[in-house]
């Protein structure tokens, strides 16, 4: 693991592990600070120069991608808020950076056949040895989780033993993003995944213990990285490898994991619109499955309705660039 090597580096390692105390992962934290530390020390930066032009120099690299920037200077945000909090600084100095305006964004968003045919696709690249066959019936399991339960790609990872409530067909979510710890029922075909997978480690396990229900490497959790390794090339194999598209101001994500959660949201309020029932009254219901504190934040999925509207979108928009 790469270490911080400018003179905050001290502050940046007991943030993380402030952070780590929350339940927060560190990975994608880590990266923006490592970032800003490469720069510090390009910089030679001391505490003097730490104001609003230096930070504004920083997110300059950026400026082709707008997205981009605009992470980082919030991931910064947040460390000099917790600077703040230890009286080092009396106010935030990224308080009053703004955001660059950035494109229109549209997730990938797959339909419930696709959905069916990536899970297979993966299941069919399950290593057989008994060595890494368990480990690999984990992320497929985690894999099962994010596109049957909406979970967020790291929220699978974590789980413990316990969390799983087998009577009740249940999963405990606790420490997630927001803070917000939820209960939510697990659908039958991903139960299913869930008790194969648990027969299989009891019967290949002799002195099992492991405390995560996806056993990971040496007790401890897996990485997302190791979830990538499997999707991507199962994303070959069903012919859905997309590139990343910018029409005009308007992006269209690839396929991605995340984009598993999202069509999972896109799919349900779909499924209920066409039972006839109002979508708006289940909005919250959704977000308590989701884990969003607010929801406004579900309701952001009721601008793509579903797979085919999204392409409608992509031709409506590459149309507009033929004068």
């Amino acid at each position: 693991m790469k270490r911080f090597e400018s003179f905050l580096a001290n502050k940046m390692d007991e943030y993380l592990a402030y952070r780590q105390t929350l339940g927060y992962s560190q990975s994608t934290a880590r990266s923006g600070l490592l970032a800003f530390d490469r720069f510090l020390q390009e910089k030679n930066g001391s505490w003097q120069e730490l104001q609003t032009e230096f930070f504004l120099e920083f997110r300059n690299r950026f400026k082709k991608e707008p997205h981009t920037a605009n992470i980082l200077i919030s991931k910064l945000r947040t460390f000099f808020q917790f600077l703040v909090r230890q009286e080092i600084y009396e106010t935030n100095p990224l308080r009053d950076i703004p955001d660059i305006p950035e494109n229109i964004f549209v997730p990938y968003v797959y339909t419930p056949e696709q959905v069916d045919q990536l899970l297979a696709a993966v299941q069919k690249r399950l290593r057989k040895t008994k060595r890494s066959y368990l480990k690999d019936l984990a992320l497929y399991v985690a894999m099962v989780l994010i596109a049957r339960c909406g979970l967020r790609i790291s929220e699978p990872l974590r789980l413990k033993c316990h969390h799983y409530r087998k009577q009740e067909g249940t999963i405990y979510i606790e420490k997630t993003k927001f803070k917000k710890d939820r209960l939510i029922p697990v659908p039958r075909s991903a139960l299913r995944e869930i008790n194969n997978y648990l027969a299989v480690r009891n019967g290949l396990l002799d002195h099992d213990t492991n405390p995560y229900l996806l056993i990971g490497e040496r007790e401890k959790s897996f990485s997302t990285t190791k979830i990538y390794q499997f999707f991507h090339p199962a994303i070959q194999d069903i012919g859905l490898e997309q590139p990343r598209q910018t029409l005009g101001n308007v992006t269209f994500s690839p396929p991605l994991v995340h984009s598993l959660r999202h069509s999972f949201a896109i799919n349900t309020l779909k499924a209920i619109k066409e039972r006839g029932e109002d979508v708006q009254h289940a909005l919250p219901i959704l977000a308590a499955y989701l884990g969003h504190r607010e929801y406004r934040h579900t309701g952001a999925y009721l601008k793509v309705l579903d797979a085919e509207q999204r392409q409608g979108l992509i031709e409506f928009a590459k149309s507009k660039r033929i004068t």
